[in-house]
């Protein structure tokens, strides 16, 4: 498969963690959006690549994209700050688990967005739930969980946290 596809939200209140996410060959589509992505920014959408500290960056190469507008630098330094340390920690450590294969790290890139509420206030939440986010994200996404059997058995059930009834 060249493209596979996760999702997770953890947490409470407004540092709640919701990830989205594609990894897929650097030739295919996930390649074409992950080079997309690093090249075309534009203002409080600044898209970075995930590090586990300067210098050192993550395999795969991850690119994280905001999925709220960032509009200052409280916001913007919970992105690079601990938003960026738990996805970066996330992504190495599948990689050290096996979920993703070493084997791939290399011809694999990662596509993650991430949600980060403008009124979330405790850094230390932001990390851990964006942490278990991208964590179960790749997760569901290198399984390809849920099946289509999966959802269809619980979309009766299925009630979103946000759909206002």
């Amino acid at each position: 498969m060249s493209m596979h596809i996760g999702e997770a939200l953890t947490g409470d209140g407004n540092e709640i963690a919701h990830i989205d996410l594609m990894i897929g060959d650097k030739s295919g589509p996930v390649g074409v959006a992950f080079a997309n992505a690093l090249s075309t920014q534009s203002e409080g959408h600044t898209n970075l690549l995930a590090v586990l500290t300067p210098n050192l960056a993550v395999k795969p190469a991850t690119v994280m994209i905001t999925k709220v507008t960032i509009k200052g630098m409280k916001q913007a330094v919970q992105m690079f700050g601990p938003a960026q340390a738990a996805v970066a920690k996330a992504v190495a450590d599948s990689v050290a688990d096996g979920v993703i294969p070493k084997d791939q790290a290399e011809s694999l890139v990662c596509v993650c967005g991430v949600f980060i509420h403008p009124e979330a206030e405790d850094d230390k939440k932001i990390y851990d739930y964006n942490y278990e986010a991208t964590k179960m994200a790749i997760a569901n996404a290198m399984k390809s969980s849920p099946s289509a059997d999966e959802m269809i058995a619980g979309k009766e059930e299925a009630a979103h946290p946000f759909r206002g009834f």
